[in-house]
């Protein structure tokens, strides 16, 4: 199968999905952080060897449902098998919906600890247990999102966390003045908006400097596998 027939699949994939309408509040500017700053936050939030041939940069939400399942089903064993080989560079990017009502806060603890080096498992731990703390589940109370990243990590990580998460502890989407993670978020935001995104989850690739166009919506690891196979057999 080509790559442009596999372009097609992606895409009516996408279209088979509910596309959410992004209506972003306007958000009080904080003082710009530098393009240092900026470009080691994003290297938190990755996973793998930035020299692969592949770099991979998702945007979602924490709470999106269609998030939570493309990351189970395809970044996971993508993480475990072409991530760990050194294949693919993966990049997230916070694209939390106003229309998920613990998304932003989701996006805030996930920042805080990926400042201390743990991305991964608290990214891990909210989507594992999505159904636990989003509205979407039946357990109560819901956006109990402190009690997940705490199984996450040990006494002294989650201590680390709440020290940074002191001035973000609130369900708003707008971007808080005193919340130290808020402009990495707000930034990941103004990135994805320039694609534009208008569902999540969305994923742009790129291949030895070649960059694709991007794919929205879930696709399974048995297709992105053999559409990354087919882009690192070209020459």
């Amino acid at each position: 199968m080509n790559l442009r027939r596999l372009l097609l699949i992606f895409s009516a994939a996408s279209m088979a999905l509910v596309v959410t309408s992004l209506f972003l509040p306007a958000s009080p500017a904080q003082p710009a952080p530098s393009a240092a700053e900026f470009a080691r936050w994003q290297a938190e939030k990755s996973l793998g060897n930035s020299n692969a041939p592949i770099k991979l940069v998702v945007y979602d939400d924490y709470e999106c449902p269609a998030c939570g399942n493309f990351y189970e089903q395809t970044l996971r064993p993508m993480i475990d098998s072409y991530v760990a080989e050194g294949k693919v560079y993966l990049v997230h990017r916070d694209f939390p919906l106003p229309g998920h009502e613990f998304s932003r806060q989701a996006a805030r603890w996930v920042n805080a600890a990926a400042r201390i080096g743990k991305f991964e498992a608290v990214e891990r731990a909210l989507f594992d247990n999505q159904m636990a703390w989003s509205e979407y589940g039946s357990e109560n109370p819901k956006g109990d999102i402190e009690r997940i990243v705490k199984s996450a990590l040990t006494p002294l990580e989650f201590k680390r966390v709440e020290q940074i998460m002191k001035g973000c502890i609130s369900n708003s989407h707008q971007e808080l003045p005193g919340c130290a993670v808020d402009p990495e978020i707000q930034h990941n935001i103004a990135q994805g908006e320039l694609i534009p995104i208008t569902q999540t989850p969305t994923f742009v690739i790129s291949c030895r400097g070649q960059k694709y166009p991007p794919i929205s919506g879930g696709v399974s690891w048995p297709l992105l596998r053999q559409y990354l196979d087919q882009l690192l057999s070209q020459k």
